[in-house]
């Protein structure tokens, strides 16, 4: 009979509270969207971690916000599982982008830039087009890229920042999941990244975690609509993760000090950490899953 003692040494097990690093973090900010390559410490989106074992092998994905955080992790996991992947991202973004382009070619996938900006609807539809035109067809959609900007108050949020967030976190899914749909086929997936602010939103972080209710609630009711089309729809309800979203203007410089402090894990999450959610929701083998959120938050928080 095996202890536990004896099958720690060898199983393989990490320890989820020192796996990353903790709080305190130095004080740092960029200017919006911010670069991930400038950040203390850097991220991790599973460059040197993520293993693939071809559970995608053949797939078509375009990820919106694929040059860094989340949806970098996501572009990285889904070459490694065999896809050929569309990343968009915001010109100022490139030097990021251009690091994943080279990850993604490194796997021998496919990989196509489209550099824009998702708050005009004519760019939103010559994204889909290129991206199907460049991997010969699309069958896994992720709405990933979002604007976070954390104001103490509401009398601090212009119309102008308001009408930005908006239209980066609501209006680009739906401008893009309309200009998806007529390509996508019966056992293809979207989905979207939504936030534990969707249910447990901050003071400051007013006019994005309204945006983040109004995706979950995309996730459920497309969920419902494509459903008997064979098409799933789930969505991925992260916690603090350390992204260039927070320190471009998404927190600020006192809570980037203590950030993710406050979760049962005493850390944030690392990008990396959610790159296998995104393929195990895209995957075949998940195919009773739809209108689904899937949390990932440390321990704290509600999907």
């Amino acid at each position: 009979m095996i202890g536990l003692n004896s099958f720690s040494v060898y199983s393989g097990l990490e320890d989820p509270v020192t796996k990353y690093a903790k709080p305190p973090f130095k004080g740092q900010k960029q200017g919006w969207p911010g670069l991930a390559g400038k950040m203390d410490p850097v991220p991790d989106h599973g460059e040197l971690s993520y293993k693939g074992s071809d559970r995608l092998l053949g797939r078509k994905a375009l990820i919106t916000g694929g040059d860094s955080g989340i949806g970098r992790a996501a572009a990285i996991a889904y070459a490694r599982e065999g896809a050929d992947v569309a990343i968009n991202y915001l010109p100022a973004e490139e030097s990021d982008a251009k690091e994943v382009i080279d990850l993604i070619k490194a796997e021998g996938r496919l990989a196509i830039a489209i550099p824009g900006d998702l708050r005009e609807e004519a760019f939103c539809k010559l994204l889909v087009d290129e991206a199907v035109k460049g991997l010969g067809g699309l069958d896994i959609l992720v709405n990933n890229a979002g604007r976070q900007q954390a104001k103490a108050s509401i009398l601090d949020i212009s119309t102008e920042d308001f009408d930005a967030t908006m239209k980066t976190n609501i209006y680009a899914p739906f401008w893009i999941t309309k200009a998806a749909l007529p390509h996508l086929k019966p056992g293809s997936v979207i989905i979207a990244t939504t936030s534990v602010q969707a249910t447990d939103p901050s003071e400051d972080l007013f006019d994005y975690a309204q945006t983040k209710a109004a995706n979950t609630s995309y996730v459920r009711s497309l969920a419902k609509q494509l459903g008997p089309k064979g098409i799933r729809v789930n969505g991925v309800a992260p916690g603090p993760i350390w992204t260039a979203l927070q320190v471009s203007g998404g927190a600020t410089i006192e809570k980037l000090k203590n950030f993710g402090g406050d979760t049962p894990l005493g850390r944030p999450g690392q990008p990396a950490e959610l790159g296998s959610i995104y393929v195990q929701l895209a995957a075949a083998d998940a195919s009773y899953s739809t209108g689904q959120i899937y949390g990932a938050a440390g321990g704290s928080g509600q999907p």
